[in-house]
């Protein structure tokens, strides 16, 4: 006779050992909350438990890409303003070593399906594993990155399957590849930090490239001293002003592009290069991502500084085209340390797929309709089914056995990007319709996990057993998102944050952008105003 599987009893389970996860299982377990925290992974740290590929590394600045803390940041130091994956690693150790939050983590669980009992008001939570949780609150810190996709090519099981690897699953038992033929399919922030690294080892790297990445300068720098530190509660405080939750060297000008002379504006684009880090794309004129004309006197400064690098007038049109492809700053923009160089290298090859597009993969590499290309290692960084891939990844039945799939099978409905009403006491960070993939990590962890724990708080004061966004407001705040976005010139691009990187996927904007200091407005509003939106039994 099979045994029953055990259940954990818990107030909260929170799914997710990156920020968002951490955070919550600091600060509910303070607040006196019975909770554990789950991951697949085998140790903490999100996506950069995954993302260990040569080359990885945040694309937002220390100090702000971490916990507001002084406890933590008092202590901890950071070897370089842009960290490399080990050292984010070693970083979420040290944080679990700090809060003790090994107790109360189980790794190497992965969640599979979720239900909601209305009769109970909690959630029985089972994992592939035969692991079955019952809780009252559901909480998800998925990441925007957690399900990888691969496009469906003709003969994809050909090549050697050890020999094809995609990024996030990369082989911590580092392969050699000195001498090899290398090839990186993509040219997302993944796929340009690892042409970086891998075009300095292989005696032939080809990048497979299908749209131009508007890559910014990272003007990366290695400290020899400790970071001064007086200054940071201020830095952590200006996060919630700026619009990519940054701080405040962040802010948009308060002025339009031609406001300025073409001189004064040479001098502005200048001097925001010069900074490297996202400056030219968020602390820049207001009017650049959303006015046509704006964005083309960016992009044309951009194009300048990039073709300026590269020797081959053939490679500078593929990877700086003269006629504008896309909108500027409205595909995810890279920070490059070196890329764009990387071309004038005589073993480094550029396979523009508009023009010569693959056609299958062989057993000896990738064929496309202008030749074969034989390879002893392929790197598929195609990215992930973005946003709102890892929470449909998971089974999860809310009131009455609707699912999640289902109800956003034509799009995402949430309120405030965290609830879906219809799925009580459910929770989700750095989801659809959150500032999300346009928002340091960080800041968007500690103001959702902030306001959620505010919520369960305000339940437990009135002896409340059920929240849920309303209709109402789930229907309004999806407007605020397309309202906001139709201002700008995003929806005019095709990209991820559109879900058009996905075959079938709805085309619709997965983000808020209002901005951080807008979102954080919206959540201080809907607390101080009973959680307006919100209904309670």
């Amino acid at each position: 006779m099979a045994s029953v599987p055990k259940e954990t009893v818990l107030d909260a389970l929170i799914v997710g050992a990156g920020f968002g996860g951490v955070y919550q299982l600091k600060h509910l377990r303070d607040a006196g909350y019975k909770v554990k925290l789950v991951d697949f992974a085998s140790d903490y740290a999100g996506v950069w438990y995954w993302n260990r590929y040569p080359g990885a590394r945040v694309d937002s600045a220390v100090p702000l890409y971490q916990f507001s803390d002084p406890d933590l940041w008092n202590e901890w130091n950071w070897s370089q303003r842009f960290p490399g994956s080990q050292e984010l690693r070693d970083y979420f150790t040290f944080v679990a070593d700090k809060w003790d939050l090994r107790k109360d983590t189980e790794f190497k669980v992965y969640i599979s399906k979720a239900t909601w009992d209305d009769e109970t008001a909690t959630w029985t939570i089972e994992s592939g594993g035969g692991k079955i949780y019952r809780a009252k609150y559901f909480l998800l810190n998925t990441g925007f990155a957690a399900k990888r996709y691969t496009p469906d090519w003709k003969g994809i099981d050909k090549f050697p399957a050890s020999a094809w690897v995609h990024p996030s699953y990369w082989p911590k038992e580092e392969p050699d590849l000195t001498g090899k033929r290398v090839a990186v399919i993509g040219t997302g922030s993944t796929g340009i930090q690892l042409a970086q690294e891998l075009s300095q080892v292989a005696s032939q790297f080809v990048l497979f490239q299908r749209t131009p990445n508007m890559a910014l300068p990272m003007k990366q720098v290695n400290y020899t001293k400790p970071l001064t530190k007086e200054k940071y509660p201020k830095v952590f405080d200006g996060r919630y002003e700026s619009f990519g939750g940054f701080d405040f060297s962040f802010l948009f000008l308060p002025r339009g592009t031609f406001d300025d002379t073409p001189a004064e504006r040479e001098m502005v684009y200048e001097g925001l290069w010069s900074q490297g880090d996202f400056q030219f794309w968020l602390a820049t004129y207001s009017d650049t991502l959303f006015q046509e004309a704006a964005n083309k006197e960016a992009y044309n400064f951009w194009k300048k500084k990039v073709r300026a690098r590269i020797h081959d007038p053939r490679l500078q049109e593929i990877l700086a085209p003269e006629t504008q492809p896309y909108s500027f700053g409205c595909k995810r923009i890279s920070l490059e340390n070196g890329f764009y160089e990387i071309f004038n290298q005589p073993n480094v090859s550029l396979v523009d797929v508009n023009a010569t597009p693959i056609v299958e993969v062989t057993e000896r590499g990738i064929k496309t309709t202008e030749k074969e290309w034989e390879f002893d290692y392929v790197v598929c960084a195609t990215g992930f089914d973005a946003i709102t891939g890892g929470l449909m990844n998971i089974n999860i039945q809310g009131q009455g056995g609707q699912k999640i799939a289902e109800k956003w099978k034509s799009g995402a409905k949430t309120y405030l990007g965290m609830a879906t009403a219809g799925f009580p006491n459910m929770f989700f960070t750095y989801g659809p319709q959150a500032p999300t993939a346009l928002c340091n990590g960080p800041t968007c962890a500690e103001a959702q996990g902030s306001f959620i724990l505010k919520v369960m708080d305000h339940m437990k004061e009135r002896k409340l057993q059920k929240v849920e966004a309303g209709n109402t407001a789930e229907a309004a705040w999806g407007d605020d998102v397309r309202k906001f976005a139709n201002m700008s010139l995003l929806p005019s691009t095709k990209s991820w944050y559109m879900g058009d990187n996905i075959p079938g996927k709805p085309r619709e904007c997965l983000i808020y952008l209002g901005g951080v200091p807008n979102y954080y407005k919206s959540l201080k509003e809907c607390s101080e105003g009973d959680y307006t939106g919100f209904t309670f039994t």
